[in-house]
């Protein structure tokens, strides 16, 4: 029989980036998150742990806990690049060599995964999103001015002065940039991404799975401006 040939849509990829001193928390819960929304929805969605420079073992910032990315980083694929934040000292004098967290942020900027988020970015198939410090690393590489975004609590004042502008909620959701607050907002991340692209139920099912409620509303620029009180 004649007719057009079917030709099956690329999968939906998540890639998670790996880069030396990530925090463990900001990968693992969207990673799990993610992992069993793929099973709910019969593995159309495609999650991997990647780097910018290809498969390698990474050591986290947190007793040298490492994870080994499988894959490098491809800003073509269409899906969303997950950057997580940092896990390190909060204070020390760099000049003495400690490497607190703004100096592993900051590190961020000159890796390699750099040029390769600002293609995601520009890609309209690929959404980026972050946890935690991960807005910070963004914002500080140059990348997100004049976005809404947020970040750990404790950063929100220096994430404001990159340019970026910061909204107080659990997950930031800007169209083609995502954000989350602190690490265990790692899990509202996930099932914001899992709901965006497959529905409540999808997300429900994972929520049940997990025995984990989603905490807060999601902010959008979109909808009334409140009234201030």
């Amino acid at each position: 029989m004649g007719g057009t040939p079917r030709t099956e849509e690329p999968p939906m990829h998540a890639q998670i980036v790996l880069f030396d001193g990530f925090d463990p928390l900001d990968v693992i819960a969207p990673f799990e998150v993610l992992a069993a929304g793929s099973d709910a929805v019969g593995g159309e969605l495609v999650v991997e742990l990647v780097t910018a420079e290809g498969p390698r073992a990474v050591v986290s910032g947190t007793r040298g806990l490492t994870l080994t990315a499988t894959a490098r980083l491809d800003p073509a694929k269409p899906g969303y690049v997950l950057v997580p934040g940092v896990s390190g000292p909060v204070v020390g004098d760099p000049d003495e060599g400690v490497a607190t967290i703004p100096v592993l942020l900051a590190r961020f900027g000159e890796t390699d995964a750099v040029p390769l988020v600002r293609e995601a970015l520009r890609n309209p198939a690929v959404t980026v999103a972050t946890v935690c410090g991960g807005s910070l690393a963004l914002a500080m590489a140059g990348l997100i001015e004049n976005r809404h975004a947020v970040t750990h609590v404790l950063g929100m004042e220096v994430l404001a002065a990159t340019g970026v502008h910061t909204v107080s909620a659990r997950v930031v959701d800007d169209g083609e940039l995502i954000s989350a607050a602190g690490v265990t907002s790692g899990l509202d991340l996930g099932l914001h991404i899992l709901e965006r692209e497959f529905g409540p139920r999808v997300a429900h099912a994972v929520e049940t799975l997990f025995e984990y409620e989603r905490r807060g509303t999601v902010w959008r620029d979109a909808g009334r401006e409140p009234i201030d009180v």
